[in-house]
Parts: structure tokens; C-alpha cells; sequence
């Protein structure tokens, strides 16, 4: 806030409230209101002060726009991060489905060799099923981390 900056512009440059005060001309305790937040400076007052604590009035203020650019910047960046998430989240579903939907088939697969007496490509089926599904997992338990 502007208290907390004009209080430490004023100690970094060495000055009391009083010396602050009547570089600005006004009382200490004008300058202690304004470091409280309890008043603000008007626009006179603000040129005095960054002339005073030799810092520009937007910065003084808190108006300094590159501080504004790297706030969007970041705001970009976080909108990217969350657009990724949300595709990756879509690509771990729809290799979910697929998972599910290739299994499904599988045990259908092993039901019709056990049904035709083929039972030794029915155990193979079962077998390769049992794989496949522990990969998926463990690839799903890795994404969702």
C-alpha cells in the first residue's frame, strides 16, 4: 500500500517524519497518517513526495507497469499450464476408454475360445488381458500423480 511504501522510501532515505514533512510542507503527523493508510497525499502532496524520496509518482503509487506485464505474464502462463492439464486430463480419459473398451473385447475373445474348446489360446487371451491391464494401471497411477 502507499503508507507501507512511503514509510520505507522515507527510511531508506534517511529522513524523519518531521524532515519528510517539510520537504512536502506538511506536519509529522500528516506524514504519519499517510504511513498509516489513515489519509492519503493529493496529487501536489505526491509530486513533493517523489521528488522528496526521489522515486517516480507511479512507482511511488504502485503504478509501475512492469510489475502490471509480469502480473499478465504470469496470469498467461498459469492459463497455459491449466489449458495443458485439462488436455492431458483428456488424453489420460480417452486412453481409459480405449483400455477399457480393449479389454471388454478381450474377454470376449477368451469366452468364444473357451466356448469352441480352444482353451490353451483362451489361457494365452487371459494371460496377455491380465498384462495389458496391469501396464494400464500403472500408466494410469502414473498420469493421475
Amino acid at each position: 500500500m502507499l503508507g507501507e511504501r512511503i514509510l520505507k522510501l522515507r527510511k531508506q532515505n534517511g529522513l524523519s517524519q518531521e524532515q519528510l514533512g517539510e520537504k512536502v510542507n506538511v506536519t509529522r503527523q500528516t506524514i504519519s497518517n499517510w504511513e498509516l493508510n489513515e489519509t492519503a497525499p493529493n496529487p501536489e502532496q505526491l509530486k513533493l513526495l517523489s521528488k522528496s524520496l526521489n522515486i517516480s509518482i507511479d512507482d511511488l503509487i504502485g503504478n509501475n507497469i512492469e510489475y502490471k506485464a509480469h502480473l499478465n505474464n504470469n496470469k498467461s502462463e498459469k492459463d497455459n499450464e491449466e489449458k495443458d492439464i485439462l488436455k492431458s486430463n483428456k488424453f489420460s480419459v480417452f486412453i481409459l476408454l480405449l483400455d477399457i473398451l480393449i479389454s471388454i473385447i478381450w474377454g470376449i475373445a477368451t469366452v468364444v475360445c473357451i466356448i469352441e474348446n480352444m482353451y490353451i489360446i483362451a489361457i494365452v487371451n487371459l494371460v496377455l488381458c491380465v498384462i495389458w491391464g496391469i501396464i494400464a494401471v500403472i500408466w494410469h497411477l502414473k498420469k493421475i500423480k
